[in-house]
């Protein structure tokens, strides 16, 4: 039995879903999603709750369960809040900036990286070390930040580089010089 699975998911104001076939649609304030369910998840709607229940009694069954309760929880907090990844540049002269809707990231290389942004995804910037990445979908909000970190991830010597807000670079000595 999966603990998450069991949890109904209570809609808040001005969210709506609907069940057609394996496809659950999503729409809010935000935006709309939708998601294809496995065979082995039943969602039913009823009385501004969205509740998730198990075909069967199988591990693969109760993994797939907790997974589209929470895939859907997901989809309804981004169409009624948002999702929001913050990132932070360290770094001597490295610097962000938006030209119109992309990113133009200056990390030490001989030009900018420019980065378009997805479908839904909206990119700010506050001041010239932060940045955030906005949208209503988690997985994309999530995967075009670390798209964003990975075009220079911290190293581990002086912690220069794009980095989550918050995240912690172990830090490593350098030489220990010479005797």
């Amino acid at each position: 039995m999966s603990r998450v699975g069991k949890v109904p998911i209570k809609l808040p104001d001005g969210v709506e879903v609907t069940v057609a076939g394996r496809m659950v649609t999503v729409k809010g304030p935000k935006g709309r999603l939708e998601q294809p369910v496995s065979n082995d998840v039943k969602v039913e709607v009823a009385d501004g709750m969205v509740r998730c229940t198990p075909a069967a009694e199988t591990d693969t069954v109760a993994a797939n369960w907790g997974l589209y309760r929470v895939l859907i929880s997901n989809m309804v907090t981004g169409v009624s809040q948002g999702f929001t990844k913050n990132l932070e540049i360290v770094g001597v002269g490295y610097r962000a900036e938006l030209k119109g809707t992309a990113l133009a990231l200056h990390v030490g290389y001989s030009h900018p990286v420019v980065v378009e942004p997805h479908d839904g995804i909206t990119f700010g910037v506050q001041g010239p070390t932060k940045i955030s990445v906005s949208g209503i979908d988690k997985q994309t909000v999530g995967q075009v930040a670390a798209n964003i970190r990975g075009v220079r991830p911290p190293e581990p010597y002086k912690g220069k580089g794009i980095r989550y807000a918050g995240e912690h670079v172990r830090r490593k000595a350098g030489k220990a010089g010479a005797k």
